[in-house]
């Protein structure tokens, strides 16, 4: 039975979710299937894949040294930047709890003008 999602439709419209990964990264590779199955979970939630080298521009000046890294954003604001285990439950809860109204927001001002970027694509 699917896992549903707990968020309200009207928070996911402005929930960005971006896994930032490498091509050559095993970890990466087998991570990128349960990625996709949440964002069949969120559907209302932008899901964006990045291969940190096809895009570098895109990243820059950002370095992501371990993977998978995850930024989450509400609206314009990051409420997540780091790397996680590569487990679909991981995942789920951070989704969960970065959604909420009283989730700190992440002040870095690199990480806050990627999320803009990775919006606007």
């Amino acid at each position: 039975m699917p896992h549903a999602s707990v968020l309200p439709d009207t928070a996911l419209p402005s929930l960005l979710v971006a896994c930032l990964c490498a091509q050559w990264c095993g970890t990466c590779t087998e991570y990128q299937p349960l990625f996709a199955q949440l964002q069949a979970e969120f559907p209302g939630a932008h899901f964006v894949w990045v291969d940190i080298e096809d895009e570098a521009d895109l990243v820059d000046p950002i370095e992501v040294e371990n993977f998978p890294t995850i930024l989450i954003a509400q609206g314009e604001q990051p409420r997540f930047f780091g790397t996680v285990m590569p487990h679909l439950e991981t995942l789920r809860r951070l989704i969960q709890s970065s959604s909420t109204a009283d989730a700190r927001p992440v002040q870095a001002p690199d990480v806050v003008a990627l999320a803009q970027r990775l919006r606007a694509r």
